[in-house]
C-alpha cells in the first residue's frame, strides 16, 4: 500500500510540474525613440534628451507558458521610461508601460500572455498601467532569424517595420552597436526603423519615430 501510495504522489507531483512548465520560442521585435548603432558623437547628443520611448513585440511560434499553450500567439508592450532606455550613467526608473494582447487568445491564454511579457520585459514591464486586446501581427521576413527585415502592428495602437541597415544609414562615421536589446533575446540583428509608432492611451504621450537605427530583430527562446 505504501508503495502504491508514493507511485501516486510521485504521479502526480510530475504531472502538476509538467502542467506548470513553460517552455516557448519564437521572433522579437523593438523600436525606441533613440539610436541603438550609430557613433558616439550622435548617441552622446540623444542621450538624456530622448530614448525613454519603446515598442516591444513576441511573436511565440511553438511553446507552453506556465502549462498553457501559446502557438501562434502575439503580445506588445509599449514604454515610457525616466530618461534614455539603456543609459549606463542614469537609471530610467520609474517606467509606466501597457501591454497590448492578442485578440485571438482565449482568456486563459491571455492571463499567460500577461505573464510571458512580464517575465520577459522583466522591470520594464512591471507598472502595467492598462492592457488592450487587439489583432496583432508580427513577420520576419521570410522567417530568418538573422533577417533585419520585420513588421509589426498591434492594431492602431502600434506599429513597426525595419529593413537592415546600409552604409546611408550611418548619420557620423565609426557607427557600432550603441546599445543592446531590452530583453533578453538571441541572434539579435540591430536594424533600421522605417517606422515606429504608438498612438494608445494609458502612457500621457504618444509618438512616432521613423527613419532611425533604432530596432532589433530577433529569435527568443525560454525554458523553465
Amino acid at each position: 500500500m505504501k508503495t502504491i501510495f508514493s507511485i501516486a504522489i510521485g504521479f502526480c507531483l510530475t504531472v502538476g510540474l509538467a502542467l506548470g512548465a513553460s517552455s516557448v520560442r519564437g521572433d522579437y521585435i523593438e523600436a525606441r525613440t533613440a539610436d541603438v548603432f550609430v557613433g558616439a558623437c550622435f548617441a552622446n547628443s540623444e542621450v538624456g534628451a530622448t530614448g525613454e520611448l519603446a515598442v516591444l513585440g513576441w511573436k511565440i511560434t511553438k511553446g507552453t507558458w506556465e502549462g498553457v499553450n501559446l502557438d501562434g500567439l502575439s503580445v506588445v508592450g509599449a514604454v515610457k521610461a525616466k530618461s534614455t532606455l539603456g543609459d549606463i550613467h542614469s537609471s530610467p526608473y520609474p517606467v509606466k508601460s501597457i501591454l497590448i494582447v492578442d485578440e485571438k487568445a482565449t482568456p486563459e491564454q491571455r492571463l499567460a500572455l500577461q505573464s510571458f511579457a512580464k517575465r520577459m520585459g522583466g522591470d520594464l514591464l512591471n507598472d502595467v498601467v492598462r492592457v488592450s486586446y487587439l489583432p496583432i501581427e508580427l513577420a520576419v521576413e521570410g522567417g530568418n532569424v538573422h533577417s533585419a527585415t520585420a513588421k509589426l502592428t498591434a492594431g492602431t495602437l502600434a506599429s513597426i517595420e525595419t529593413r537592415s541597415m546600409s552604409g546611408k544609414d550611418h548619420v557620423c562615421a565609426n557607427a557600432e552597436l550603441w546599445y543592446l536589446p531590452l530583453t533578453k533575446v538571441e541572434h539579435a540583428m540591430p536594424a533600421f526603423a522605417v517606422s515606429h509608432n504608438f498612438k494608445g492611451d494609458g502612457l500621457d504621450t504618444k509618438w512616432s519615430s521613423p527613419d532611425k537605427a533604432s530596432a532589433f530583430v530577433a529569435s527568443f527562446q525560454y525554458r523553465d
